[in-house]
């Protein structure tokens, strides 16, 4: 049977026809991480080693996935991370994803290096909207862009910290990513093989930093999109300098990118309203411990009383089972949000979102967890930990 959007089961056939559907130069900036991708691979097998232990003989014939996410109600312990060059892969990818996050009553969270502009995700997306920031060298030009968040009425603030300079990401280096993109003979090929893809582009042209487009980084030969944001990124960020952007939003904020108990202690004492543990999807620095494990000691550290939102590594609903069994809030996907949207605009979006929530609700109940609260207090998760004991 051929594999299609309809009958495709799981992220990872999703992934597949991504793969299928993208010049392999596209698919690879998507798919990859940073140099030898052993953060990108220890992500995943993170989740692989956490075993649950199953209850029986409660009632589960209603079973519930809404939560409390940042005081309000959401519809699963779910939401989409920030990415950036959506557009890359599918003309419109950013809304698509955005209004499938809003159909299913979970957050939809925005880039700074988005490819469609904020205020265009506000007037098209009717949902719960946040934005990730990365706090710029042009300071005046991040309390601006702050601005324009508050204009367009997003919820949250996301503030990235983990991106003090780009990752060395090996695949784009090798493929010669850049946007805009610098044509090679090698993609001209690649493009040609890809038809549906390359008349896209074509008609849309090369997506551009819609956000940041007053900010002029400078340009360069060769420069792949890690180092082009990380020419533009404020390396001297402190906490003091978080503190005083807090209280210029003067909303709900999460500060995302945080592996260290220590970090995540001070940042709770600063009132942040919601840690995000994360470390950027392996894109950035290998060699960081996975997500999953860093989740683990921070919700030892800190207890019940911060929540915790985690990325990097979630491609099954049992995974946000195990994630909320270890102490999240809630988890969040980037990927394969995107290769959804790369192979079927709204509709492809809206699958991935469908196919983890069907799959996340049937390992509830088969936990004998009726609740996401009983999922959190009933002791599913096996004596193994996620760090395997050598």
């Amino acid at each position: 049977m051929t594999l299609t959007l309809d009958n495709a089961l799981s992220i990872a056939d999703l992934r597949e026809l991504a793969r299928r559907t993208l010049p392999r130069f596209v698919f690879e900036f998507i798919d990859g991480g940073a140099e030898d991708e052993i953060t990108l691979a220890a992500n995943r097998s993170a989740f692989e080693r956490v075993a649950l232990v199953p209850r029986v003989l409660n009632d589960v014939s209603t079973p519930d996935l809404s939560t409390p996410l940042l005081g309000t109600r959401s519809s699963a312990p779910l939401l989409i991370a920030p990415m950036g060059s959506c557009t890359f892969a599918r003309p419109g990818a950013d809304l698509s994803i955005a209004k499938a996050a809003a159909a299913r009553g979970i957050p939809y969270v925005q880039s700074t290096m988005s490819t469609t502009s904020l205020e265009t995700i506000a007037r098209h997306a009717d949902g719960r909207l946040w934005f990730q920031l990365y706090t710029l060298k042009d300071r005046d030009f991040t309390r601006k862009l702050i601005d324009r968040v508050r204009g367009a009425d997003f919820e949250a603030l996301v503030v990235t910290v983990d991106l003090a300079v780009g990752g060395k990401r090996e695949r784009d280096l090798r493929n010669g990513i850049a946007i805009p993109l610098k044509p090679r003979v090698s993609h001209v090929l690649d493009a040609l093989r890809h038809p549906g893809w390359a008349m896209r582009y074509a008609r849309n042209g090369s997506p551009q930093f819609e956000n940041v487009r007053d900010l002029d980084p400078g340009d360069g030969a060769g420069l792949t999109i890690a180092h082009k944001v990380g020419k533009m990124l404020d390396a001297a960020f402190s906490f003091d300098d978080l503190a005083r952007l807090r209280d210029q939003w003067g909303r709900r904020i999460v500060v995302k990118g945080v592996q260290h108990p220590a970090d995540a202690a001070r940042l709770a004492s600063l009132g942040i309203d919601a840690i995000w543990v994360s470390n950027h999807g392996g894109r950035q620095l290998d060699g960081a411990q996975s997500s999953l494990e860093s989740l683990h000691a921070l919700h030892r550290a800190l207890g019940a009383g911060v929540e915790l939102i985690i990325d990097s590594g979630v491609r099954r609903g049992v995974d946000i089972v195990k994630a909320v069994a270890l102490g999240a809030q809630a988890a969040a996907i980037a990927r394969p949000a995107l290769f959804g949207a790369a192979v079927g605009g709204d509709e492809g979006a809206l699958r991935v979102i469908d196919i983890l929530l069907d799959e996340a609700q049937r390992a509830m109940v088969l936990c004998g967890t009726p609740t996401v609260d009983a999922i959190r207090s009933g002791d599913v998760i096996a004596a193994t930990r996620p760090r395997d004991q050598d």
